[in-house]
């Protein structure tokens, strides 16, 4: 029996790759016979670099960058074995680096993105795979395009700072010294929304108040998102602000359409790159999962997707997560099955706590009841 394993991570318990790790043991387990092929999924926020690294040949790059608040900060980022770059925004200027006393979209920067790209086209990338979500900045931008070579200038000819509040004095930007390298790259971008760069829906109206933003500063990031927006327009020749995504990741998807990316949903952009089609084609089953399902599981998430792939090509899926809503039925629309890994009385804490045990015993459990009810073996 061959069996696919693509849940996404169960957030602040386990990562994808973990879930895949107890699934796989619980399941051979049972029966050493079975085939299982592991395919970690995620939606392009954190975990993204871990759960396709997990799932292809490559290797882990260790380096140094500019975090969020603009201190040198380790991470990592991953190059398959055709040379792309697995890129996680969430590992260089994420939400979760910067302590909730310190959110602040004026004092926070993507610069350290443009400095991992550079990292990364200095070994040879062509092509990239750059992971938006969790992002702690509203810069649009601005410090990434200055770490690939796009210069800004103030009002008086002045070089503008890398953070976000260096936005406010942007009057002129150049293009002339960008990092040519980039001409030749390939970048898709994993973006789950579809907010533009300002206006009622923008960047900094949605997604502000989670960063920090106050009501006065909101006011002024939209404003100066449309003049940085439209000085780089007029450079560009063609109007981005407006596509579909370029306000994710506090703009993030406006500088990246800037360079000719590719944005695509998230869950889409780690199954392609994954080759989870192919994978999910040659199976018997495919078993998915998430730390919460509910009708949200249905509309972009990577469970949701995963069960979208399986039944296209006719192999039953299972949903096996952490808890499950009370809208199970919707939820049994897509799935042949869904699942919670918690089957007696616990607090919060002691789920997360006890997540691989509880998810060992249900995966279990699970596999027992499917062979004895089919002839597989």
């Amino acid at each position: 029996m061959k069996i696919v394993l693509a849940p996404d991570s169960y957030k602040g318990s386990l990562t994808s790759p973990e879930v895949v790790q107890v699934m796989q043991k619980a399941i051979l387990d049972y029966c050493n016979e079975c085939t299982v092929i592991p395919k970690p999924m995620a939606d392009g926020g954190e975990g993204t670099v871990d759960a396709l690294f997990a799932s292809s040949s490559g290797k882990r790059i260790e380096v140094t960058c500019t975090g969020p608040l603009g201190e040198k900060i380790p991470t990592y980022y991953a190059i398959t074995e055709d040379e792309t770059a697995i890129i996680e925004v969430a590992n260089i200027a994420g939400l979760v680096q910067v302590p909730p006393s310190k959110r602040n979209p004026d004092l926070t920067t993507t610069y350290g993105l443009g400095e991992v790209m550079k990292d990364a086209l200095d070994k040879g990338c062509t092509s990239f795979v750059i992971g938006l979500g969790g992002s702690a900045t509203n810069d649009g931008g601005l410090g990434f395009l200055q770490a690939l070579g796009v210069q800004f200038f103030d009002e008086d000819g002045k070089k503008v700072g890398i953070f976000g509040k260096d936005i406010m004095s942007v009057h002129e930007v150049r293009f002339d010294r960008i990092d040519p390298r980039l001409k030749k790259a390939k970048i898709k971008v994993a973006c789950d929304v579809d907010n533009p760069l300002y206006g009622e829906k923008g960047a900094s109206v949605v997604y502000g108040p989670q960063k920090g933003a106050k009501p006065k500063q909101i006011e002024r990031y939209d404003k100066a998102f449309r003049r940085y927006a439209s000085l780089i327009e007029q450079k560009q020749g063609k109007v981005l602000s407006n596509v579909k995504g370029a306000g994710a990741a506090g703009g993030l998807g406006f500088a990246f359409l800037v360079l000719d990316a590719e944005l695509v949903s998230g869950a889409k952009l780690v199954a392609e790159t994954s080759a989870l089609e192919e994978a999910i084609r040659n199976a018997d089953l495919v078993i998915t999962g998430e730390g919460k399902s509910d009708e949200q599981t249905l509309y972009g998430k990577a469970p949701g997707y995963v069960a979208d792939v399986a039944k296209g090509v006719g192999v039953p899926v299972i949903l096996i997560s952490g808890s499950i809503g009370d809208d199970s039925d919707t939820l049994r629309t897509k799935f042949d099955g869904c699942f919670s890994i918690i089957t007696e009385p616990l607090t919060i804490e002691e789920c997360m706590k006890e997540a691989k045990t509880l998810l060992y015993n249900q995966t279990k459990r699970i596999i027992h009841f499917i062979f004895s009810l089919t002839s597989w073996k």
